[in-house]
């Protein structure tokens, strides 16, 4: 009944996202270009990739663009951080007024995000970067979310147990690392503490759970499905897998129908991916913790706007802005995705 998640992302961007393009990277233009002097300020929602979740996120800064006479330009990149940085330069060449991102890789991004800050409005948006000189970090807490997630895993293994394999698009953006550490501390039974950090590349064991490994494939969709693939073939008794981004649970979920498992290898996922909750609903998938990434592009947008017409009271205190995560499971997973359709219909708030 449901078209796949890669058709509706791709028609969505037509729309959202198909002016891209624009003058080729040079130096930031200053407060006498057109953008700037221009009545109606324009800001731009600069996402980490391609995913169904970014889609949902241009919902929410679009909505927030009509509400609060701002132009936005949402820009979503490939190819990773080379993409992300120039479409950063183009922003600045335009004058942009202000600019919410999600760095992809924060700690070797301070030049390129401080340069923005330098010649623009810079919040972070999903993922942060507290080096840098952005203005505020409107998100959840990334680390609390993955210890929801832990939650999950644990009452989708019971009081058995198992192994637990985790799939994420890449580790060098700080809310997979937090999110991924929150979780592996929570089956660890260890005190909170987002300051730790268990490398990958070997088996993580405790009491009742073994996290095998992580699994990252730079949001190359068909390498996050043979990752899964991969991983139910080595590991027979695989108990439980784990997908962190939004694209990655119904990868997992594809290879678990196409190998038999379901039911026998739990599925917990981040992200309210189409898919993923059709999982829920049918079963196959245990549950989900979820974001809020139309609130996220709406806040966003609704700082930026008044920011550029120079209205500071709108920064959260303390520089962040809590949007909190939420679990999903059976009991309330289609009151949730109805709500969630109904943000994100033409015109929806």
């Amino acid at each position: 009944m449901y078209k796949s998640v890669f058709v509706w992302v791709w028609a969505s961007l037509l729309s959202l996202a198909g002016c891209n393009s624009a003058a080729p990277p040079g130096p930031a233009a200053d407060s006498a270009t057109p953008a700037k002097a221009a009545a109606k300020p324009t800001v731009a929602y600069v996402t980490n990739g391609i995913a169904s979740f970014w889609v949902i996120g241009a919902k929410g800064a679009e909505a927030a663009g009509r509400e609060f006479g701002v132009n936005v330009e949402v820009r979503m990149p490939p190819k990773g951080v080379g993409d992300q940085k120039r479409m950063v330069q183009e922003l600045l060449t335009q004058g942009i007024d202000g600019i919410a991102i999600s760095p992809i890789d924060p700690d070797n991004q301070t030049d390129i995000l401080n340069e923005a800050a330098a010649h623009s409005k810079l919040i972070t948006q999903d993922s942060d970067a507290p080096h840098s000189n952005r203005l505020c970090y409107v998100g959840m807490d990334n680390y609390n979310a993955g210890r929801m997630c832990g939650q999950l895993v644990k009452e989708a293994l019971g009081e058995a147990g198992g192994s637990v394999m985790l799939f994420v698009g890449r580790l060098e953006q700080l809310n997979a690392r937090l999110r991924r550490q929150g979780l592996i501390d929570e089956l660890m039974g260890r005190e909170p503490d987002n300051t730790r950090y268990d490398a990958p590349g070997a088996e993580i064991k405790g009491e009742k759970y073994v996290v095998l490994d992580t699994r990252t494939d730079q949001f190359d969709f068909g390498k996050a499905k043979s990752l899964a693939q991969d991983a139910i073939a080595r590991y027979p008794d695989l108990g439980c897998m784990v997908g962190l981004f939004a694209y990655n649970p119904p990868k997992c979920l594809e290879a678990i129908r196409e190998a038999g498992k379901q039911g026998k290898i739990k599925l917990v996922a981040f992200d309210e991916d189409n898919d993923t909750l059709q999982g829920i609903l049918d079963g196959d998938v245990f549950g989900t913790v979820v974001q809020n990434p139309y609130q996220y592009g709406y806040e966003s947008v609704r700082i930026l706007a008044g920011l550029a017409r120079g209205d500071q009271s709108v920064l959260p205190q303390g520089g962040f802005m809590d949007i909190s995560a939420r679990k999903i499971t059976k009991d309330n997973a289609a009151e949730f995705w109805q709500d969630l359709k109904r943000l994100t219909e033409p015109g929806g708030k």
